[in-house]
Parts: C-alpha cells; structure tokens; sequence
C-alpha cells in the first residue's frame, strides 16, 4: 500500500449517550490503527464536559504497508473515564482511510477536511458523532541504482 504518516487531529464530539452514575461524562478516545507499529494513541480525558466534549488533539501513526488490496482502517473508541470503576465503552466511529493513502502515495499528500463521522455502539445504534480530520504525507522514495541519497550518489554494484 505505501510509507507515509497519517495525521489525525481529534476534533470535538456532539451528543454523546451514555450514563456516568456520579455525574457528566468524562470522554475520552482511544485512536487506533491496526496493523502499524504502536496501533493506539490516548486522547486527553475531557473532564466535565458531558455529551459535547472537545479535545483538538492530533495523533500521528507510521505507515509501512507493501501489502496490496488491504482496508485500512481507522477506529475511534469513545470511552468514559470513571474514578472508581472500569471506565464504560459509549461508541465508536470506524474511518476507511484506504483511498486517501492510495491518493497520498501518487500524489505525495492527501486530506480529508474536517468531517462529523457517526459514533455507533455494537448493536449500530446512533450514539452522537464525533469530528476528525485525517492527512496523509507520504515518505520520499528512495531511489536505487545510481540515484542520489541526501547528496551522495548511489553506484550500482
């Protein structure tokens, strides 16, 4: 598929459901991409902030993928933080990034603008959306046989 970093800034959500038994919800999300070295970033816990919560936080992952025709995925856990249980699961948003990888490495950059993606739980039900943008650089190609290296001339053996 290609070498790169995916950016991903966490922007906000809207209309979180769940239920905190001491109060407002304390989300927070749990960004994951299968398949690279170190597949999960912690947001910062948005304390109080209930069924709206804002982060604006980017996370940044390594591509190194040569396998061809696979999904790549992005999986955004929404989580809520709870002091003295186990903190509860409230939805997540799943992210299909594999066209905009595939753009990135013929052109060397992809975007997708800001955008609301749907926040379901297991069963699909509606849970809120939450807000993301996702870029795509790709790493520069290192030419082979007699292509120049950071200033030094690579020779052919």
């Amino acid at each position: 598929m290609g070498r790169g970093l995916l950016k991903v800034l966490l922007v906000d959500a809207k209309g979180i459901s769940g239920n905190d038994f001491l109060g407002k919800l304390d989300p927070y999300v749990i960004v994951q991409f299968p398949g690279t070295g170190s597949t999960e970033r912690k947001s910062n816990t948005a304390e109080d902030e209930g069924r709206n919560p804002r982060w604006n936080q980017v996370f940044k992952f390594q591509i190194n993928s040569t396998a061809p025709n696979v999904q790549h995925k992005l999986v955004l856990r929404i989580m809520d933080h709870d002091r003295f249980s186990g903190d509860d699961f409230l939805g997540q948003a799943t992210i299909n990034v594999t066209d905009l990888i595939s753009i990135g490495m013929e052109k060397g950059k992809s975007e997708l603008n800001t955008a609301k993606y749907r926040v379901v739980t297991a069963d699909n039900s509606y849970h809120g959306e939450i807000k993301v943008a996702i870029t795509f650089t790709a790493a520069p190609k290192v030419e082979e046989d007699g292509g120049q290296v950071g200033g030094w001339m690579l020779m052919p053996n």
